[in-house]
């Protein structure tokens, strides 16, 4: 758990870093902690004078920079059969963050998914274990290459290099 808290912890750290230097001037607020965002999929809140205040979900990949794909949640938890965060998220963007390569993808997330959902079945599944003190759990992904991605929506994929 450490280190899936670790990622998620980096991941949110670069998105503030990627949307301030977006829209200077703009809040970002972390609602991850806040039970009346936590079930809607929002980690963040990015507060831009002058506009509507947007929803955020964030997720850090430790390694698909190298695959060049991303891992869209479909499954959250198998055992329990609750939905991902990709599915049910209302955030306006989903910040998916490459940490290997210090880079943020911003997806308008309505838009990415509804593109994806008429294709979901043409993309392979992958599963991964994580443990949260004694119980070990299952998410299920469809593994997406980026590049189909961006070139399908290339308004609502925005592409930004982390300085190191």
């Amino acid at each position: 758990m450490h280190g899936v808290m670790g990622a998620a912890d980096r991941a949110v750290s670069l998105t503030r870093e990627v949307l301030l230097t977006q829209k200077p001037g703009s809040l970002v607020h972390d609602v991850q902690n806040d039970p009346r965002f936590q079930h809607r999929g929002v980690d963040l809140l990015w507060d831009v004078p002058g506009e509507q205040v947007r929803g955020v979900e964030v997720k850090g990949d430790r390694q698909g920079g190298r695959r060049g794909t991303y891992f869209f949640e479909l499954i959250s938890n198998a055992e329990k059969d609750s939905p991902g965060c990709f599915l049910y998220s209302t955030a306006d963007l989903l910040v998916y963050v490459f940490l290997d390569k210090q880079e943020t993808h911003v997806l308008e997330l309505k838009a990415v998914r509804d593109w994806f959902v008429p294709r979901a079945r043409s993309y392979p599944l992958k599963t991964t274990k994580t443990r949260t003190g004694a119980v070990l759990y299952t998410t299920v992904g469809a593994i997406v290459p980026v590049r189909e991605v961006a070139e399908a929506n290339p308004t609502a994929v925005r592409v930004f290099k982390v300085p190191r």
